[in-house]
């Protein structure tokens, strides 16, 4: 199976040249810019996280996802990700069922329960709720992408009876994946539910997740269900050197942390710090042969059929954004695609 390559992004506030915030709707428009160059560069799949906060953007991902539709050819939409429990699953499959018919079968929805709590009080949900939630909405948004006429009932939401939701998928149907930050209880969940794993590794080394992989494999079997593919999202940032790609990512991976982190209780990141997750976690920062080694790596060590490079990270300007695409597309994409190549089968099984 050749490996897929995508990208994905908050839609990050960034910088203007006077050093101030860039407008939310500007800052929208890059993003549209930046999902044109990916499809035109060769980029398989890109995602649009879902958040209603003021550093990111993007609230309404299916929105800038239907402009993309109109404006590329070939290259997946999808969200990173959708926050189901706060949304209605109902409205979720139609809006992404319609995005599906207009982009000629290329919406590709990633549903999760989001790391940002902002979405609750805004939508009139309660975080006490925030496994039933999911939970509920998940098992909804499964039978509607597989059965044509829907019956359930839950405490979340009201029942449907022998219903059929507008409009309805085509014969091929929708890929549909779930994002999962690494508990195997979620793990088991998207076996249950027959949908496709995108663990999402954000810090240390991803053979972390080995055990999670195995996991998956082994409810598969003991459900009964397909082997899917599985996926990963990772941040990272791709220049002409090394050296470069660090520099021009690490103050905005600073500020990034360090806003989050006064949010959360964390302390300040070091880029002592910062250098070892670019070395031996799950930064994939660097020249694109060296990303492209690392993505190879990762993608070998755990038998992955898409790799997603979280290619925002705080308020890196679009210029910076729409270079490190290029590269990714037209140099790490096909490097990274040889070096599995390359591998023998035992290599890639490892």
């Amino acid at each position: 199976m050749t490996l897929s390559l995508g990208i994905d992004t908050f839609g990050d506030v960034a910088l203007d040249a006077d050093g101030l915030p860039k407008p939310q709707d500007q800052v929208l428009r890059d993003v549209v810019e930046q999902g044109v160059l990916a499809d035109q560069v060769g980029i398989d799949f890109i995602g649009l996280g879902e958040h209603h906060r003021p550093d990111f953007a993007i609230s309404a991902p299916e929105i800038v996802l239907a402009t993309l539709a109109g404006r590329t050819d070939r290259i997946k939409l999808g969200t990173a990700v959708t926050v189901l429990s706060t949304d209605d699953p109902v409205r979720v499959f139609e809006r992404f069922s319609t995005l599906n018919a207009l982009s000629g079968g290329r919406a590709e929805p990633i549903l999760g329960r989001g790391s940002f709590t902002e979405s609750y009080p805004l939508f009139g949900f309660d975080t006490a709720d925030y496994d039933q939630l999911f939970e509920e909405k998940l098992d909804l948004f499964a039978k509607l992408v597989k059965e044509d006429r829907v019956t359930w009932s839950g405490k979340t939401r009201s029942g449907l009876q022998d219903q059929i939701v507008y409009p309805p998928l085509g014969p091929e149907g929708m890929t549909v994946w779930v994002g999962v930050g690494g508990s195997p209880e979620s793990v088991v969940r998207v076996v249950r539910h027959d949908l496709q794993l995108m663990l999402a590794i954000i810090g240390g080394d991803a053979r972390r997740f080995v055990p999670f992989v195995d996991l998956y494999h082994r409810a598969a079997d003991q459900l009964g269900r397909p082997h899917r593919p599985i996926g990963v999202h990772s941040p990272g940032h791709v220049a002409a050197t090394d050296e470069e790609a660090a520099e021009q990512f690490w103050p905005h991976y600073r500020e990034n942390y360090g806003r989050l982190g006064r949010e959360r209780g964390w302390p300040p990141v070091a880029k002592a710090n910062f250098l070892n997750e670019i070395r031996h976690g799950a930064l994939y920062v660097g020249s694109p042969e060296t990303v492209a080694r690392k993505i190879a790596e990762t993608a070998g060590t755990l038998g992955l059929a898409r790799f997603d490079l979280k290619y925002a990270t705080g308020p890196m300007p679009h210029g910076q954004l729409m270079e490190s695409l290029r590269l990714y597309g037209e140099k790490v994409i096909p490097m990274a695609r040889e070096m599995l190549a390359e591998k023998t089968p035992a290599e890639a099984l490892a």
